[in-house]
């Protein structure tokens, strides 16, 4: 065991696959194998979210409003669409937890 601050820490076990590390780090408290106060941030600037492209019918009324309130935005209307329905997901997710 290694020794930081006055504090022993265990050894991080053998894994046979990806499945028991993910069932044991779910449980265990990582202060007890990792020394956290030598941690540094971490940024990944190129990290891009995983995007799908879909086609959706939509009345032509409803795509004009919605062009129509991007441009009062000066959002292009596509974003503002993702916008509106992150938002809208995320509240319909708090109802169910």
């Amino acid at each position: 065991m290694k020794r930081v601050s006055g504090k022993s820490l265990k050894p991080i076990p053998v894994f046979k696959n990806e499945d028991e590390e993910r069932k044991f780090w779910s449980k265990a408290d990582t202060s007890q194998y990792f020394d956290w106060t030598s941690a540094q941030k971490v940024y990944f600037p190129n990290l891009k979210y995983s995007t799908e492209s879909i086609s959706i019918r939509m009345p032509s009324n409803i795509l004009d409003k919605l062009k129509a309130m991007a441009n009062e935005r000066d959002v292009p209307y596509q974003s503002f669409i993702k916008m509106i329905l992150a938002d809208k997901v995320a509240e319909e997710c708090k109802k169910y937890k």
